[in-house]
């Protein structure tokens, strides 16, 4: 017996005696039922669908052709834009890009020219889920328009087209509208999902030359804690080993993201406490479980596929314990309760996608939308436990600028655990960041978060929003998003400038 199958094994016996002194409501069966049971218990929770079935047309053509082929999206907006320009002149594109290195897969992606000026920042979006479509935020947070009860489009006055020039890509290979005919271009871990992005952004910043010395920044939220700072490094990478075009990368952002789960499991139990969901005593128990989980993803990082799925399974039963403990709360925003397979209705969105006419304008041809992938989602279980911190020291202290915010009210990604790790990461500015004040981020003279910031790293806590931050609180994320490009988030930092000087302007 291999050392791996050896740990992984003594990791499950660890939990299945402590989890034995659980109250039986606090001790769901850890092995799911189903696959839906697993997504359900963890992420958005789809159907199953057709992602690697073979196409009886390719949409996008063979391997002679072009590997980015872009349309010009002719769609009815409502409303007013709030641009100068006429909706004719705003730029919306949809496109398909055929990754190299894979044996047939095609990334769908959304490109959306800024309702400013075109020399704003060009803005990545990733969501999360795994397996969940970025289109969720295009339709609910902050793409620009949103979806009415009657299917048509209307303008959405809090977009980030507004400040930035838009990107939404559907990754990895099988979400969303993205697709290939083999299954052997599932991606199992971050370096298959950083190379393909990275390759993607770099036939994007080729057929649109125009945008190349535009800043660049990387945001995202939930898995994209994982994909972020990933994708970030990756960029990073090429841009000093010259490997292809260079890109001005300035940022990134991990809106509700899981980035270093030794930590954020470790919060779970202290915030739903902490928030009142469950008792001080359920959470001390449920805490038992910790250590272990914790052996595990040490263990996850050395050991291999089987001890990242053995702290999988150990370490996401702290999360499913608080739930068995609780009256079908919404766990991606505590103040309501869970309806639905996504836990909101985003219904309108599959029905407006799965519209021939929006096929057509989009050039999916007869490919059906899924909101989120169970089969994407299971092919990155064993990346699920992986520690992505690890990597954004080196970009902070090189002056990469870093900013994580989350929604005060989200359980499975909360701010608490967040925080926590923000805190604890070690780079040069560590000690300062620490000893920085949580100070009012105000939008319109209102108080919307609490904001710590030091250097190139930031932290912010907004309120009355869960998981999705855009969607909850469109025109503070905004703001907030505004501010960081332009390098003013923090409204008032005078008096940390007052106190240490030659460390601050060091990054500024």
């Amino acid at each position: 017996m291999t050392i791996s199958l050896s740990l992984s094994l003594l990791l499950l016996f660890c939990f299945l005696s402590i989890s034995s002194t659980l109250p039986s409501s606090a001790n769901p069966n850890f092995v799911p039922k189903s696959a839906e049971d697993l997504i359900r218990a963890l992420n958005l929770r789809p159907g199953f669908p057709d992602v690697l079935e073979s196409e009886t047309e390719d949409i996008i053509g063979g391997g002679d052709g072009p590997r980015l082929i872009e349309k010009r999206l002719d769609l009815e907006i409502r409303g007013d834009s709030g641009s100068d320009a006429s909706v004719e002149e705003l730029g919306h594109h949809a496109g398909y890009y055929r990754l190299e290195h894979t044996h047939a897969a095609r990334l769908f992606y959304f490109f959306f020219e800024s309702r400013g000026k075109s020399n704003d920042p060009v803005v990545l979006w990733l969501t999360g889920g795994p397996g969940c479509s970025s289109e969720l935020a295009v339709f609910y947070e902050n793409g620009p328009f949103s979806i009415a009860d009657n299917l048509s489009l209307v303008w959405n006055n809090y977009g980030w087209d507004k400040a930035s020039n838009l990107i939404y890509v559907d990754q990895p290979t099988g979400t969303g509208f993205s697709y290939s005919k083999d299954v052997r271009d599932l991606r199992f871990g971050e370096k298959g999902v950083s190379d393909d992005l990275y390759d993607f952004l770099q036939a994007f910043f080729t057929a649109h030359p125009n945008y190349r010395k535009n800043d660049f920044y990387i945001t995202g939220e939930s898995y994209a804690g994982h994909y972020i700072p990933a994708i970030a490094q990756r960029v990073y990478r090429g841009n000093k080993e010259k490997q292809g075009l260079h890109i001005n990368l300035k940022g990134f952002a991990i809106g509700n993201g899981l980035t270093d789960p030794a930590i954020q499991y470790e919060a779970y139990a202290d915030y739903a406490v902490e928030m009142g969901i469950i008792t001080k005593t359920s959470g001390n128990i449920i805490n038992k479980i910790f250590p272990v989980c914790e052996l595990g993803i040490k263990h996850c990082g050395s050991n291999g596929i089987l001890a990242c799925l053995a702290s999988y399974m150990v370490c996401n039963s702290i999360f499913t314990s608080i739930l068995a403990l609780t009256d079908n709360v919404n766990y991606y925003d505590i103040r309501k309760k869970c309806e639905g397979t996504l836990c909101y209705d985003f219904s309108n969105m599959d029905k407006f996608l799965n519209q021939q006419s929006v096929r057509t304008a989009l050039g999916v041809g007869d490919r059906k939308f899924v909101s989120c992938s169970p089969l994407v989602y299971e092919a990155m279980i064993t990346d699920w436990m992986k520690n992505l911190e690890v990597g954004i020291p080196a970009l902070v202290d090189d002056g990469i600028k870093v900013l994580i915010y989350a929604g005060e009210y989200d359980l499975i990604c909360n701010w608490l655990g967040n925080y926590r790790w923000v805190n604890s990461m070690k780079w040069s500015g560590q000690k300062m960041f620490v000893a920085a004040p949580m100070d009012p981020f105000t939008v319109d003279g209102e108080e919307a978060g609490l904001l710590k910031t030091y250097g190139p790293l930031s932290f912010l806590k907004v309120h009355n929003a869960g998981h999705m931050v855009p969607m909850d609180q469109p025109k503070a994320a905004l703001e907030m998003l505004k501010r960081w490009i332009g390098g003013d988030l923090g409204e008032d930092r005078g008096h940390l400038r007052n106190h240490q000087p030659e460390e601050l302007t060091s990054y500024q």
